[in-house]
């Protein structure tokens, strides 16, 4: 029986979806079903039913998931004590998207040539679901929000950088007052149920203005080309990324101070793969160094194309 087929049956159960599950995994759902119907073959069960638009374990399918759980966690942590005092093994990474397109690559660049014998996994979701499956013993590390919430003591957090909101908006409009800006154009909202979006929301309200809303969506990226269409401003965490260096966009400090979104890396203190998890954040602590873009980003007008 092959382990990974077992931990990607979990994650199907843990999505409701195959399609889901194969979009974290890097694969396609057909693989993915073949996976799950190789498993059927070999215990002789049906272990998931389609209900609706989503899948259900069933009956037998909760025994053996209930079992797998254990099993996928022991045969983790089993490779990760042979392996421990070797700069070999497997680290799984969960990420948020604004990390993995802004500060992971470089950092996994440098993790790469430190740790060459070590196969990485990499899943990108929010912080909420990296919590969660960190939780289940799913990941070893996740890219993450600090926790809104105080973290139980089993958890460790190595803060990697700090980012106010700011305005974003077309270069030609740089030197205009942020909260006209927000008043009069049209206004592409970040993910009100994200934390970034979350802080943007709670600052319009505090400022009391109203803007003119006319798309949300939950991808920075994609926020950031918009604005450099000229579909309108947005308010977003001052994140640092490679791909919006040719976008000719502004980044304007707002008049208040606010509380800066905070990311860093979160595991569990007790993980049988402590020597890789101390080396990725070495990895990460020398890129943002070399960069000058660790902790905290400055409350600054920025006019992108030249700076980001």
């Amino acid at each position: 029986m092959d382990i990974a087929f077992l931990d990607n049956l979990l994650l199907v159960v843990d999505t409701g979806s195959i399609a889901e599950a194969a979009r974290r995994v890097g694969v396609t759902p057909a693989a993915i079903a073949q996976q799950v119907q190789a498993l059927e073959r070999e215990l002789g069960v049906r272990l998931l039913v389609r209900a609706g638009r989503t899948v259900i374990p069933t009956e037998a399918g909760h025994r053996v998931i209930a079992r797998a759980r254990n099993l996928v966690r022991e045969f983790a942590d089993l490779k990760a004590f042979a392996l421990e005092d070797e700069t070999a093994g497997e680290l799984r990474i969960g990420t948020i998207t604004s990390a993995l397109l802004s500060l992971l690559p470089d950092v996994l660049v440098a993790f790469a040539r430190a740790f060459p014998k070590c196969k990485t996994l990499i899943r990108a979701g929010t912080s909420n679901e990296l919590y969660e499956t960190l939780q289940r013993g799913e990941l070893d590390v996740a890219v993450c929000l600090h926790p809104a919430f105080a973290l139980p003591k089993a958890y460790d957090w190595h803060l990697l950088r700090e980012e106010p909101i700011v305005v974003l908006a077309p270069s030609k409009l740089k030197n205009e007052d942020p909260h006209e800006l927000l008043r009069r154009e049209p206004f592409i909202r970040y993910d009100r149920s994200l934390g970034g979006g979350k802080q943007a929301d709670r600052y319009l309200r505090s400022a009391r203005i109203v803007p003119h809303e006319l798309f949300e969506l939950n991808a920075l990226m994609a926020i950031a080309m918009m604005v450099d269409r000229g579909l309108g401003v947005s308010l977003v965490p001052d994140i640092v990324s490679p791909l919006i260096a040719s976008l000719k966009v502004a980044k304007i400090a707002l008049p208040t101070p606010t509380e800066p979104r905070r990311f860093g890396v979160l595991w569990q203190k007790t993980s049988p793969r402590g020597r890789l998890i101390r080396g990725l954040l070495q990895c990460a602590d020398d890129v943002l160094t070399n960069t000058g873009a660790g902790r905290r980003s400055k409350q600054k007008t920025e006019t992108t194309r030249s700076s980001a």
